[in-house]
């Protein structure tokens, strides 16, 4: 029985966007109150506004009625920083869906866009093609429909090594005052007129001129820091992670503690390059590969990402339908199928079936053959190290000419070659296929496996033991251990899949202390969500932003209660 004063508050939000996007039945608001791979909760209501000025009217109405705004772009976070956590809120919770709210405008000869909530990293990419340019990040939460404002709001990404995480100083945000006040921030250096309806109807209809758009030298709308930073390769802390002070400014890093309506972003060049792969049994080989990239190449690397051999062949095993799935439809399918097969899961969950739809996947791609390229299988055989390098053009025959060298007098330990354009394609979109395939592996071994021990880590930029080992009493609790990242600047994603009966959750505080120890820091790329503990200088930029503790509350262990309170 809902309480008056809440059935009061949806019969608002539905005069604001229309009875049929506001959402309050539990198998239609699954999708929204589920994280992809952690959380969920419960909430009064799911809300899609159609447009930026329905979106700050169902925010006002959402604060009028004192409720917890959620807001969420794509969902495809790892640590449930989007979605609901358990049912121990003070107040009602409005999760406010912004996937309606697709919007690019490309500014300053395609140099810079504005991305509107729902605007997605797939469709930036296709909409700059036309100017040769890329958004901060090509490929990976690209696949699975990733928000380019969820970027921001997360400071995710960092594979493309030159552009590092996504982070801007110029945003269009809302917040509530210390008085409980909401009010519109328009730091995005576009002059749009004095009223919030003004702003927002203005922005959403593109009514501004060139010379509304404001340049200047003190905000800036992408990381100027990572190239320097990274190329420290000396240094005893790590190149970036999420709770990092110099990488949080408003937006960037808010992690839902504001509403954003937009930001803007710089766009870079794109670039020729040729990938080459790299297998080793010796971390001392990728140790010094590394050095020689970040220290003596004249310009860094485009990106450069390591697969462990036990990653590689879950992944190609059980991300095999991801894989064959965007080779044959592309990402801009991508996040259509997962909502599809969400709704049949949610289907036949409702019968007490788990994991129906993931067998079914899994056998029909064992029958499909080998996807992946021979030379790239035939280094899984030899080597249990893996690196990936997408290199300039120009700095091709250099990179060659040291690899060469360096194999001559290490080639009882290693070996490389220069992928063609095809080898070079599959062997990252292999890279990222490998992210989800611990999940495809859970739920199609649900019997022997309890879950998933996730872990996104940032190891110092000097450390030259970063594989790590397990104490042994750890180690026989895991079925799995799959390890693959960021490997230029030592982000690492640890993904361990425990056995029936383990505790995930006192697994992954065991494992916190192991980071502690090595100097690791932790989350580097995913966020806190609910997953993890918010460090002191995360946990000050929430409370400066959300002084009420109005959005997105809990996140990082912190008080899910109003202003604060313990």
């Amino acid at each position: 029985m809902l309480h008056a004063n809440h059935a009061q508050t949806i019969q608002q939000l539905k005069k604001i966007v229309g009875e049929q996007h506001v959402l309050t039945d539990d198998q239609h608001t699954r999708l929204y109150r589920q994280g992809r791979r952690f959380g969920e909760g419960k909430v009064l209501a799911v809300v899609v506004p159609a447009n930026l000025l329905e979106q700050w009217q169902v925010l006002q109405a959402a604060v009028d009625a004192d409720c917890i705004v959620i807001m969420q772009a794509a969902n495809t976070g790892l640590t449930g920083g989007s979605t609901p956590y358990g049912d121990d809120y003070d107040r009602p919770v409005v999760l406010i869906s912004t996937r309606r709210l697709a919007g690019i405008q490309v500014i300053n000869d395609g140099k810079q866009v504005i991305c509107l909530p729902g605007a997605t990293l797939d469709a930036l990419e296709r909409e700059l093609a036309q100017y040769n340019r890329e958004p901060h990040s090509v490929i990976g939460s690209s696949c699975i429909g990733a928000s380019v404002l969820g970027g921001v709001c997360n400071n995710s990404g960092g594979a493309l090594v030159r552009r590092g995480p996504a982070y801007t100083e110029l945003a269009l945000y809302a917040r509530v005052t210390e008085q409980g006040k909401l009010e519109l921030v328009n730091h995005l250096g576009v002059n749009l007129g004095q009223t919030p309806e003004e702003i927002l109807t203005r922005l959403q209809q593109n009514q501004y001129q060139s010379s509304d758009v404001e340049n200047s030298e003190h905000r800036c709308a992408s990381d100027q820091h990572y190239v320097h930073d990274v190329c420290q390769v000396d240094e005893a802390t790590p190149a970036r992670f999420n709770a990092d002070p110099s990488r949080l400014f408003e937006a960037s890093g808010s992690a839902g503690k504001v509403c954003v309506f937009a930001v803007r972003l710089d766009t870079f060049e794109k670039i020729k390059s040729q990938v080459f792969y790299v297998g080793s049994n010796s971390i001392n080989d990728l140790t010094a590969i590394r050095r020689f990239l970040l220290q003596d190449l004249p310009r860094i690397p485009i990106a450069g990402e390591y697969i462990h051999r036990v990653a590689y062949d879950i992944g190609a095993e059980y991300g095999k339908d991801t894989f064959v799935f965007i080779e044959k439809f592309g990402t801009a399918k991508v996040p259509q199928a997962f909502a599809m097969k969400d709704k049949v899961d949610g289907f036949l969950e409702k019968f007490g079936i788990r994991g129906l739809t993931d067998k079914v996947l899994q056998i029909m791609t064992h029958f499909m053959p080998n996807h992946l390229p021979k030379r790239m299988n035939q280094f899984r055989d030899l080597y249990e190290h893996h690196l990936i390098l997408r290199i300039e053009d120009q700095d091709v025959a250099q990179v060659q000419q040291f690899l060469a060298g360096y194999f001559a007098e290490h080639r009882e330990t290693g070996n490389y070659f220069l992928c063609d354009a095809d080898e070079g394609r599959k062997a990252f979109l292999h890279r990222f296929a490998v992210a989800g395939a611990a999940i495809r592996y859970r739920d199609t071994h649900r019997s022997e496996v309890e879950d998933i021990v996730a872990l996104d880590i940032a190891l110092r930029r000097n450390d030259r033991d970063w594989l790590e080992t397990l104490p042994k009493e750890m180690d026989e609790q895991i079925i799995h251990k799959l390890y693959y990242g960021h490997f230029l600047c030592h982000v690492f994603h640890q993904d361990y899949i425990v056995k029936k009966g383990v505790d995930p959750l006192d697994m992954e505080h065991q494992m916190w202390k192991l980071l502690d120890h090595r100097g690791a820091e932790y989350p580097a790329e995913h966020n806190v969500g609910h997953l993890y503990v918010a460090k002191p200088a995360l946990k000050q930029h929430y409370q400066k932003l959300d002084p009420t503790n109005s959005f997105n509350v809990g996140i990082g262990h912190t008080s899910k209660l109003k202003y604060w309170k313990s």
